[in-house]
């Protein structure tokens, strides 16, 4: 039985793409796009959410002080309380990106596409040639994780830690190193 696959026009798009199919990344949420600091106050304190933001934020005053300044939004507001509802307002539309599960780390990877190590260059996942089969349980992720968590982990940060950290981890450097100089790659985890 076939396992999710990601597919991309290098290996670390389709390692991206796999790796989206199997959890939330770190995002923007698309209904924070207030300017105003009395739009975004009125966002806030709508959800348990936002009244968290504004308490990690640093925001401390009372339900009336509030309440006063939702009902006028001329109300003459400090700019420091300003700023920190502004930083409550952009942390808030943040949602934090899920670890990457253990039946990924774990997992079997089966790579298709041109793969190259040396003067050895071969197309792998086709009926001549089998996938490039990488065991991920042998494998460093913290790296991988640590720019996932950040929002930080482009496709070619992933490929390179990839090729650094899980496939060199299970069998080696290869002749010369190993590249994916392809146009298209699929990635299957087992």
């Amino acid at each position: 039985m076939a396992g999710p696959t990601g597919r991309g026009r290098s290996l670390g798009a389709a390692l991206g793409d796999l790796l989206r199919s199997q959890v939330t990344a770190r995002h923007r949420l698309s209904t924070y796009t207030a300017r105003h600091w009395h739009a975004q106050l009125s966002q806030l304190t709508g959800t348990r959410r936002g009244y968290q933001a504004l308490e990690d934020a640093g925001l401390g005053v009372t339900t009336q002080t509030l309440i006063n300044w939702l009902s006028d939004s001329e109300y003459n507001v400090r700019r420091s309380y300003r700023d920190i509802i502004h930083t409550a307002y952009e942390n808030a539309a943040i949602v934090p990106a899920d670890p990457i599960p253990d039946h990924v780390k774990r997992g079997q990877f089966e790579i298709s596409g041109i793969v190259k190590t040396g003067d050895d260059e071969r197309e792998r996942g086709t009926r001549r040639a089998s996938p490039l089969r990488i065991d991920g349980s042998r494998g460093r992720w913290d790296d991988i994780e640590e720019l996932w968590l950040a929002g930080e982990l482009t496709d070619d940060e992933f490929e390179d830690h990839f090729i650094d950290d899980v496939i060199i981890e299970d069998i080696g450097e290869g002749t010369d190193g190993w590249e994916f100089p392809g146009a298209t790659y699929a990635v299957e985890l087992r």
